[in-house]
């Protein structure tokens, strides 16, 4: 018999409800109603919880697990209580929304709750300009009337915590200023909680906005806005404004004579300099923070916006990452064994090929192929045997730096996937920067000196004999394929000249 609240849907609430009383508990409020507001907000999510825990047990009572009509029940009930989790995310607003968009994001919980709190992705209400105008003088000192041209009091972005808004100041400079209202959190929980604490601190991202400008200083096809740092505050972030469209807007694309591949090689080259190379990244490259301007050498540039999450990795991590990468490449499962012991996950390093670039580690099919018949089959075979247990234990045990490279690329592939790219260009661009960052053993942020071109050189040398040896296995696979097709054809032509002889 089971009443009791299913465990994935335990983590939905829990991420949201635990962590948006955690943050209420250590806030500092602008006024005495933000505590009255805060007690408002907690008694809605305890009244949600308590309603969905009651239709949880009463729902599902009395029925067996493994049978037909508690596996429909139970997804009538995930439902019903998605739908419950999205009221209170709307109403409650501000970190509730966050919350639930990161629980959106999530493959662990039920389908139901990921496809119904996804809307909160898009749908996000902005805050009335009579709370915009306030953060504004309380943090810069002076009426947005006495620092701007004009001021547009709509925002031209708007998230669960923060939103923008397009101005121009006195001296007629277009900026784009980034405000968040609420509260500052101390803390929250899981990886959720640096996540939020890095996007709540507008000095730190005006940083990483120099940071990551620098590093792509001598890159042409790369804009970062330039930071206005007397109005940039804990709160306010003022910023160059770069006009520009979604990268994954192919009509855009198309109708301006710009090839959607193009970019999207672009696009794999930039963040493949940020991680093997520079060894700092940009960790949320959704398509609205990446721009595409139809200003830049080759008929456009990319404009990367919104740097409150970003990475810096050690470079003991990033030099052991290119290796993963070669090794992955040229499937050599000894160096991707000893690798995956490294990074803490040596029981399940036959699943890291799986994972990054498509193929089992003893694949037979060339790189970028996609994987055999038979190779699905025994992949199939390997998935059934993981349980819960071994994916939690899997992702518990990588090392931070190798989960926001995880989240990074599963938001690059969706996008390139929709330019139209060939998984081949990610995985031949992965290859090269992987190859110049083991030549570099150091950060050299795209220089063009000596010491840079001299190992940029030996990096490109390295990238060749790489090239030489993927082609040289595609072209052995491709042999043996060929080989078994002959043989095959040989067989049934044998078979079918010694029946006709019979007859």
């Amino acid at each position: 018999m089971v009443s009791k609240f299913p465990a994935k849907a335990t983590a939905a609430f829990c991420l949201i409800t635990a962590g948006c009383f955690s943050s209420q508990a250590n806030f500092h409020p602008f006024s005495d109603s933000s505590v009255c507001e805060g007690i408002l907000r907690s008694s809605r999510a305890i009244c949600t919880v308590a309603i969905t825990v009651a239709d949880y047990k009463y729902s599902l009572y009395g029925l067996p697990n493994d049978c037909d009509e508690y596996r429909r029940l139970l997804s009538e009930v995930h439902l019903r209580s998605a739908k419950r989790l999205l009221k209170l995310c709307e109403i409650n607003k501000g970190f509730y929304v966050k919350a639930g968009q990161f629980v959106s994001s999530l493959r662990q919980i039920p389908k139901e709750y990921s496809l119904t709190l996804s809307s909160l992705q898009d749908q996000v209400v902005p805050y009335d300009f009579k709370v915009i105008k306030e953060v504004l003088v309380s943090n810069l000192g002076q009426d947005p009337s006495e620092l701007f041209t004009w001021f547009n009091e709509q925002p031209i972005a708007a998230a669960s915590i923060a939103q923008v808004h397009h101005a121009m100041l006195k001296d007629h400079q277009e900026v784009a200023i980034k405000f968040f209202p609420e509260f500052r959190f101390l803390w929250l929980v899981s990886e959720f909680t640096e996540a939020i604490s890095l996007e709540l601190d507008f000095v730190q991202e005006a940083r990483n906005f120099e940071t990551m400008s620098n590093n792509f200083r001598n890159n042409k096809f790369v804009r970062i806005p330039r930071i206005f740092w007397d109005l940039t505050t804990n709160q306010v972030l003022t910023m160059q404004f770069c006009h520009g469209q979604k990268v994954d807007d192919v009509v855009f694309l198309k109708g301006m004579k710009i090839n959607p591949e193009k970019v999207a090689k672009k696009l794999l080259e930039v963040f493949a300099e940020m991680i093997f190379i520079h060894g700092f990244l940009h960790g949320d490259p959704h398509p609205g923070n990446i721009l595409v301007s139809i200003e830049g050498q080759g008929g456009f540039s990319l404009v990367l916006l919104d740097h409150g999450i970003c990475k810096k990795l050690d470079e003991e991590f990033r030099l052991e990452y290119c290796q993963l990468w070669k090794a992955l490449i040229l499937l050599d499962s000894r160096k991707i064994q000893h690798l995956a012991e490294r990074f803490g996950v040596g029981k399940y390093y036959r699943y890291l090929p799986i994972i990054f670039s498509g193929r089992t580690i003893d694949s037979k099919s060339g790189i970028g192929k996609g994987m055999l018949v038979e190779e699905q089959k025994k992949m199939k075979q390997h998935l059934k045997a993981l349980e819960m247990e071994d994916i939690s234990s899997f992702m518990e045990s990588l090392p931070s730096n190798f989960l926001i490279i995880l989240r990074t690329d599963e938001l690059l592939r969706s996008t390139v996937s929709k330019l139209g790219a060939s998984k081949w260009v990610r995985l031949l661009t992965y290859g090269k920067y992987a190859s110049l960052g083991l030549s570099l053993k150091s950060n050299p942020c795209s220089d063009l000196t000596s010491l840079a071109l001299y190992t940029r050189l030996i990096g490109n040398i390295e990238y060749i004999l790489l090239r030489l040896t993927i082609g040289v296995t595609n072209l052995v696979l491709w042999m043996e394929k060929l080989k078994r097709c002959l043989n095959k054809f040989y067989g049934k032509m044998s078979a079918a000249g010694k029946e006709a002889i019979c007859r």
